[in-house]
């Protein structure tokens, strides 16, 4: 990744201590380019509506749904252990208790951050800002004071919101979007899930293993549509078991609350005659996210917002507007939390005078259902829509001793490669774990790596991560345990 930064002579800690700076938004971008440029000796005022930092991700997002997968994926290991000849009751679900674990884990996380603000001397004020001009901000705080502050530098991190569907807005409490459905006020009997994507088969997930009747509805003609269908159909496969329905091809034409639950009204060649029209006791909207971008008087400033929503920037985060940067949700896609991370601290850099970019070749993606899916760099259908030559090498997880011994053998691991110059081009793995596998294949990719570097770097036996050594060696042909004949 070239990320990496030069100290332009003269620019250092003693030109940025006098420098003001105020970051508008407290999630993983904006606590990462506000401590940051504290640490480089920027005296930083960090704004946001919560007691603490943690934007999105940490009060309503990232971490409370992880929580809440870590137990969904309890729950279906004990009922997979049957297959070793371990028999568990079946499990009860204390919601209260339940809840009150999720928050906990949140307000660690969080009264951490706080933590760290004051131990960096960040001023963090809980309220919303608004411009006046491009250096000037009304905050009005939490009590309702208001305050006017001026700064040298602005790094807007307002992140961004659950897209909404304006037909399904119909007044009912059964109808949800990600921040409800992590609220667990209940365990429908069913659920409906509008959208294939990775929140609504998140969530769906949990609420599955919970004991609720899932129907996912989709679209496009495959979940998850920006991933690699490779990755995705060992995925399908176990959401089809653990899922009442999944329709593809599919749209809601219409919810209507209907006394006992919302009647949906579907439309699509994925459904036949019996499936146009069903209650649920809930319903999910996870159609994808829209930025917040629409910040008060920010039309006194030059700041350029494209179509779609996005602040545009440039490769240092800066906006049309010298005395503003932004990162993160705002600036585009991939709507990323640890992207917003690495936005916040190219920025943060950029203000301090270093000569940096925000540029990496790779940027990786986590699916967090049962299996993981995750993928970096270049992908088979973006190679196939760019004409691009490349070789595929796949290592099924099925030829893995510890995916055996994990009873999970629905896994692989695929590497797209440069065939010319056996540079890896892309990762994709599916399987237990992906999320933390996938991290080897970003570094190979930032690190120009070839496939002969991986095959050649010894990995530990046995492991899930020797599919990424093997997959390589599957691009030689010469995989110890996947016989490839010779032809000829």
């Amino acid at each position: 990744m070239n990320e990496h930064s030069e100290q332009i002579p003269g620019t250092g800690s003693e030109s940025t201590q006098t420098l003001r700076v105020a970051v508008i938004g407290a999630g993983p971008g904006g606590y990462a380019a506000a401590f940051l440029a504290a640490d480089l000796g920027m005296q930083v005022t960090l704004i946001d509506p919560e007691l603490n930092p943690g934007g999105v991700c940490l009060y309503r997002g990232c971490i409370p749904s992880k929580a809440l997968l870590h137990v969904a994926k309890l729950i279906e290991e004990s009922q997979q252990a049957k297959n070793w000849g371990i028999d568990f009751p079946p499990a009860q679900i204390d919601l209260s208790r339940l809840r009150t674990w999720k928050e906990s884990v949140v307000k660690k996380l969080t009264g951490g951050l706080g933590q760290l603000s004051k131990q960096r001397h960040v001023e963090y004020v809980q309220g919303r800002a608004a411009f006046e001009n491009p250096t000037t901000l009304k905050i009005k705080k939490s009590d309702s004071t208001e305050v006017t502050l001026s700064f040298d530098r602005i790094i807007l991190a307002t992140g961004s919101r659950p897209a909404v569907i304006p037909a399904f807005k119909i007044n009912s409490t059964r109808l949800m979007d990600s921040t409800g459905a992590l609220n667990l006020e209940d365990i429908p009997g069913s659920l409906l899930v509008v959208g294939g994507g990775y929140i609504g088969l998140e969530l769906g997930s949990v609420y599955a293993a919970l004991g609720t009747r899932v129907t996912v509805v989709e679209m496009l003609p495959g979940l998850l549509p920006g991933a690699d269908r490779d990755l995705v159909i060992p995925l399908h496969k176990r959401l089809e078991k653990m899922f009442e329905v999944i329709l593809l091809k599919t749209t809601v034409a219409s919810l209507k609350e209907d006394g006992a639950g919302i009647r949906a009204t579907f439309e699509g060649s994925g459904i036949g005659d019996n499936n146009r029209e069903k209650v649920f006791d809930r319903v999910l909207v996870s159609v994808g996210r829209k930025p917040n971008s629409d910040i008060p008087g920010l039309n006194n400033t030059r700041v350029q917002v494209s179509p779609r929503g996005f602040i545009e920037v440039s490769q240092q985060l800066q906006t049309a507007d010298p005395s503003i940067y932004a990162i993160g949700d705002v600036v585009g896609e991939p709507m990323l939390a640890h992207k917003a991370s690495h936005e916040g601290r190219v920025a943060a850099e950029a203000i301090a005078g270093h000569k940096v970019a925000f540029e990496p070749n790779a940027i990786p993606a986590v699916v967090f259902t049962d299996p993981e899916v995750a993928w970096c760099g270049l992908t088979e259908t973006q190679a196939e829509k760019e004409n691009r030559e490349i070789k595929v090498a796949k290592f099924p997880w099925g030829a893995s001793g510890r995916a055996l011994t994990l009873d999970r053998p629905d896994g692989m691991t695929k590497l797209i490669v440069d065939p010319k110059t056996e540079r890896v081009l892309g990762v994709g793995i599916v399987g237990q774990g992906a999320g933390e596998l996938i991290a080897e294949g970003v570094l190979a990719i930032e690190m120009g790596a070839l496939a002969s570097d991986i095959a050649m770097t010894i990995h530990p036996h046995p492991t899930l991560s020797e599919t990424v050594m093997e997959s390589a060696e599957v691009f030689f042909g010469t995989s110890t345990h996947v016989y490839r004949p010779k032809r000829g």
